[in-house]
């Protein structure tokens, strides 16, 4: 989820500004914490919104794609035979939050994700390099999420709007 850009318009439809989204590995709540210690974000040191994190949320075995874990895979390589049993298969859970202060950068980053998931994207990743196992591994989006949060008085323009993805990862372990 780098690289995703956001822009901007002016009232004429002119692009105002253009940048992309910086994404970290965080808690939800670290963010939240972050934002709500300064609400109008005057802190040279504050984060800018809008701004995205991620999470490994869960991790449960998945017997449904269980094979038999004694069999082995073998290789041949220069200095020898090389062997690996089959892998355990876990679903990995993730969830990705997107922290934005208005609807419209909110919902021009979701549209920057969710086209690709049908509800699942798959790729393809080299796991064992040295012994050519490579496996196709299906990301599932399971559901998504928004939460309007207004800080003060019913003046106060302070709001936070936070989206929650949450993914799938069919994954395993050798």
């Amino acid at each position: 989820f780098n690289n995703i850009t956001l822009i901007r318009y002016n009232s004429n439809e002119t692009e105002q500004e253009r940048f992309v989204v910086p994404i970290d590995y965080a808690t939800k709540e670290l963010y939240v914490m972050r934002i709500q210690g300064d609400p109008n974000l005057d802190k040279k040191v504050m984060m800018t919104l809008p701004r995205m994190s991620y999470e490994m949320t869960g991790l449960d075995y998945d017997a449904s794609r269980k094979q038999n874990t004694n069999f082995k895979t073998f290789t041949k390589t220069s200095v020898g035979v090389k062997s690996q049993y089959n892998p355990v298969p876990y679903n990995f859970d993730f969830s990705l939050y997107i922290y934005v202060r208005n609807i419209e950068d909110g919902t021009q980053i979701i549209e920057h994700i969710l086209p690709f998931f049908t509800p699942d994207y798959t790729i393809k990743l080299n796991l064992i390099p040295e012994m050519g196992i490579v496996r196709e591994i299906p990301i599932i989006l399971n559901n998504t999420s928004s939460d309007i949060m207004y800080e003060g008085d019913k003046n106060s323009e302070t709001r936070m709007i936070i989206w929650t993805l949450n993914f799938t990862v069919k994954g395993f372990i050798f």
